[in-house]
């Protein structure tokens, strides 16, 4: 046999056998994407001002699961404080730790998370208020459990700029399937 017939036999055999396996493929459950998330959060920021400044905040998100691990998604910040007020925007990118199981979350989930925005801040005067705004960012990490078939609650710590730390708990709501 040449090894012109040779090529042409091992095309003719690959050709058959993707013919043959193409209805057995299908995707691994393992990789299937978990369905997007919302999540609210409240807590408190730590801000860094001639000693530890203390300010409550609550807060939303949304998860959209790029890869089965990867989420993107905007998270929306209010924080208020004495005579003056923080909206923080951002976009984040969290990494669970742990992959679903057959597309499901797992019971516990630890993740870390990093996100890039805008911070204002608006404080009242005398004179009238004054508004400024500048780049913000926050990295940390938590913890989210199931509590139920979609419902998860959580919690987690951060640090950030404007300068503070943040901690909260979260309640989350998987969306879709």
């Amino acid at each position: 046999m040449s090894v012109l017939n040779l090529r042409k036999l091992a095309r003719s055999a690959t050709v058959a056998i993707a013919v043959l396996l193409w209805p057995l493929a299908r995707p691994v459950a393992g990789q299937e994407r978990p369905s997007p998330a919302a999540e609210f959060a409240a807590g408190a920021l730590l801000f860094a001002d001639d000693g530890v400044v203390r300010e409550g905040f609550v807060g939303g998100a949304a998860r959209f699961y790029v890869l089965p691990r990867i989420s993107v998604g905007p998270e929306l910040a209010y924080i208020r404080g004495h005579n003056h007020s923080h909206l923080m925007l951002t976009g984040n990118v969290t990494i669970d730790f742990l992959g679903p199981v057959n597309g499901e979350p797992r019971p516990v989930t630890p993740f870390a998370v990093v996100g890039a925005g805008l911070f204002q801040t608006r404080e009242s005067f005398p004179g009238g208020p004054f508004t400024s705004r500048e780049g913000a960012f926050t990295a940390g990490g938590g913890v989210r459990a199931l509590v139920g078939k979609r419902v998860t609650v959580g919690a987690e710590a951060r640090i950030g700029w404007e300068l503070h730390i943040r901690l909260n708990g979260t309640i989350g709501v998987r969306l879709g399937r």
